[in-house]
């Protein structure tokens, strides 16, 4: 059988699979066993179990579920509801200002939980009524907690990242380093649209009344409330970037830290624990049956030629090395409006991986292109993962078209940040080459 054929065959199943509501995991694993009985015979099935144990005793996957529990600790703290108070408190009085506190306060909730899930949720259910109540246009309201809460898959502690540095055999540490700035330029290009469009049309977003803002020495006081996080932060971040520990093991510091962190400000109870370790358990089950599912079938792919086969097609088709590269993210792009970010991770990166070395680009910038760009695939309507976390915390009078409209600036606006990063490559890598490289 040719590796034209099997292309078809195989990703044809796929797409028919997915497109029965199939989980991503199932579809990837079933495609994949069934073609493994077909193409290498019914006897090469027992490999499958080896390759997945092979990838389940992966030191650094343990990264993840930690990632996950520190997250969901987090969240039941309360610390999420203080730090937007914080950010809402002295941004209020600008026109859009409430909007901008809410992204604001979205980038600094990234730097510590790694997931998207906890800001979405959460600023749903308290900033959104917030911008409602002051008259803030519903698509301004929306598009803010939409875009600001996708930068916690960037921004380091990223379990995004975690995942693409597993699969292309990448330094985490160095696609975490990359990672902050494209993460602060899409948190600025957020709030500059909402700024700007406010200050245009105040009736978007009206600033905060005189009689709800707080005294200056109150609001210093609640400067105060953000130590906590920072210093949560560097445990995480900071031993990671200094070599004092490996990914794996920041995450565990992290995990106990938030647990010690809302234990000394007396927000830990054993409810919110034990509903902090099954949240965790649900998503971390998610994210490993896709790894292993999707795994089977890139592993079948990769065998028989695909990655070989993909690559002559790229690299024999006359366009250049940045044509190739566009060409990478609108296959990116296209994929983000119907599969997870796990699933395109592990079908993309074993293949996108070796070609983008072949073609001279450092792997570190990739990296994080592959991140920026899979943001657009969190707000891409039909699938995207934040319109569903908004639509499910929403009020009543928000209908899932209004929540689809809200996110389609902000898309432009992230479809634009990987322009930028691919235009000045330096972006990414002037960062990991100051803390690794001297």
């Amino acid at each position: 059988m040719s590796i034209e054929l099997i292309t078809v065959m195989m990703f044809g199943s796929l797409f028919f699979l997915l497109g029965l509501g199939l989980p991503v995991a199932f579809a990837c694993g079933s495609v994949g066993v069934l073609f493994t009985a077909i193409l290498q015979g019914p006897a090469a099935v027992n490999l499958v179990s080896t390759r997945i144990f092979g990838l389940m005793v992966q030191y650094l996957l343990a990264a993840i579920p930690l990632f996950i529990f520190m997250a969901c600790v987090l969240e039941r703290s309360g610390i999420i509801e203080e730090l937007y108070e914080l950010v809402y408190q002295w941004l209020g009085f600008l026109k859009g200002g409430v909007a901008s506190a809410t992204i604001i306060a979205c980038t600094l909730l990234a730097a510590m939980v790694g997931v998207i899930g906890a800001s979405e949720v959460t600023m749903g259910v308290i900033a959104l009524p917030q911008m409602l109540k002051r008259k803030y246009n519903k698509f301004i309201a929306c598009g803010s907690i939409l875009a600001g809460g996708t930068l916690g898959i960037l921004i380091p502690p990223s379990v995004m990242l975690i995942v693409y540095g597993l699969v292309d055999n990448s330094s985490i540490g160095q696609l975490y380093a990359g990672a902050i700035l494209p993460g602060l330029l899409l948190a600025s290009l957020f709030t500059a649209y909402v700024s700007v469009r406010c200050y245009l049309n105040p009736k978007l977003g009206p600033p905060v009344p005189p009689e709800d803002r707080l005294p200056l020495a109150d609001r210093v006081r609640l400067l105060l409330r953000i130590i906590p996080p920072m210093i949560l932060i560097f445990l995480v971040l900071g031993t990671i970037f200094t070599g004092i520990a490996a990914p794996t093991e920041a995450a565990g510091v992290g995990a106990a830290g938030a647990i010690v962190m809302t234990a000394v400000q007396r927000k830990l109870t054993w409810k919110g624990l034990v509903q902090a370790a099954e949240a965790t358990l649900k998503s971390s089950a998610m994210v490993m049956w896709t790894i292993f599912g999707a795994n089977i079938f890139v592993g079948l792919y990769v065998m028989v030629g695909g990655g070989r086969f993909v690559s002559q097609v790229l690299l024999g088709s006359g366009l250049s090395h940045w044509g190739i590269i566009i060409v990478m993210q609108f296959i990116l792009i296209f994929l983000g409006c119907f599969i997870d970010w796990v699933g395109i991770i592990m079908l993309c990166v074993p293949i996108f991986g070796p070609i983008i070395r072949q073609l001279g680009f450092d792997p570190i910038w990739f990296g994080v292109l592959f991140a920026v760009n899979l943001q657009v695939s969190f707000l891409s309507p039909p699938f995207g993962y934040a319109l569903f976390y908004l639509k499910g915390v929403a009020p009543p009078e928000i209908s899932t078209t209004d929540i689809w409209k809200s996110s389609a600036p902000f898309i432009g606006l992230q479809i634009l940040g990987v322009i930028a990063v691919m235009v000045f490559p330096e972006i990414i890598l002037w960062l990991p080459r100051l803390v690794y490289r001297g």
